[in-house]
């Protein structure tokens, strides 16, 4: 149901107050982030957006296991927006198409970069919506540095163990194949726990090494500052890189955060994305540190390396899916 959603808070190291529903034909209220889905089941909520189609809350009872935002604010550090159709960067927002050079704009100003896609200040449109579900859908259309015509579906819904479960799928209503690779950018974290208190586990065994533009030119086995297998705190982590050769068993790969008390919260996701993204921010408002987990089908600047870039036929899609879910009793 559609809802008032979270009420506006100031950033702080503690969770933001839950959010709180309201009758969308009685109120005048009006956010950054647009049109707010509220979904409920058991103890969990979860809040999604019309802008970028976007994760804003999620939690179970009051254990806050998302990073969130207050309403007049557009998500801070990309938090929980949907990436298409590409995910990442593409360097100098140059890339190349049958010999021609497509150039996208720059919204990396710092890096010189096309960064996150084209859908991340786009308005998505309602296509069904329930108790427990909500779709949204964005068209991109043919422009300068993406001369194709998709669509960018996003499904959000609460299994009966109470995870949450995202379906993202991609559209080709071209006369010729597209190009893409789809991706997300949630940041979790476990209640008032500071994040940099939390282990995080990512069983991956390659690191893409990448320039200061974060530019993968290479790729190596993980090593100390990146090996996570065993669980490293994030306190003690400077990482924003791409995680591949992940370890999926029954087809899911799992990433970890746990708390001192054992509490913990995973991202999961599926054998069509075969990387992860790691981003541990010490520049997100009101906290000391916290952790972008983003699931990827390639990596940054595959539209230039082809590295596990993906061509979609005219009329057919390809669906990504992955989600979050929390054991909350502890040790």
């Amino acid at each position: 149901m559609t809802s008032g959603a979270p009420s506006e808070t100031s950033h702080s190291s503690k969770s933001n107050h839950a959010p709180t529903a309201s009758d969308p034909h009685t109120t005048s209220r009006r956010y950054a982030t647009g049109r707010q889905y509220e979904l409920r089941r058991g103890d969990a909520l979860a809040v999604v957006t019309e802008l970028a189609g976007g994760l804003r809350w999620y939690s179970r009872g009051d254990v806050q296991l998302t990073e969130s935002y207050g309403d007049s604010e557009i998500p801070p550090g990309a938090t929980g927006i949907t990436l298409a159709p590409w995910a990442n960067r593409v360097e100098g927002g140059v890339w190349h198409l049958n010999g021609k050079k497509q150039q996208l704009d720059i919204t990396e100003v710092s890096k010189n970069n096309a960064s996150h896609g084209l859908l991340r200040n786009a308005s998505y449109s309602l296509v069904a919506e329930s108790e427990f579900a909500v779709t949204l859908e964005a068209p991109v259309f043919p422009q300068h540095g993406y001369p194709f015509l998709v669509r960018h579906r996003v499904e959000y819904s609460l299994a009966e163990d109470l995870g949450l479960e995202v379906r993202q799928t991609l559209v080709n209503d071209s006369e010729t194949e597209a190009p893409f690779v789809l991706g997300a950018h949630p940041y979790l974290r476990i209640g008032d726990v500071p994040s940099e208190e939390l282990t995080l586990t990512v069983d991956a065994a390659t690191r893409l090494v990448a320039d200061e533009r974060l530019i993968p030119r290479s790729s190596e086995p993980v090593s100390a500052d990146s090996d996570l297998r065993r669980g490293r705190t994030v306190g003690d982590l400077d990482l924003d890189a791409a995680l591949t050769d992940l370890a999926f068993d029954g087809g899911i790969a799992r990433h970890t955060l746990t708390a001192p008390d054992g509490r913990s919260v995973s991202l999961w996701q599926d054998e069509t994305c075969p990387f992860v993204h790691v981003f541990v921010s010490r520049i997100y408002p009101g906290r000391a540190a916290a952790v972008a987990l983003e699931p990827m089908t390639g990596p940054a600047n595959a539209f230039n390396s082809g590295d596990s870039l993906r061509w979609l036929a005219p009329g057919d899609s390809f669906t990504i899916t992955w989600g979050i879910r929390a054991d909350l009793s502890g040790a």
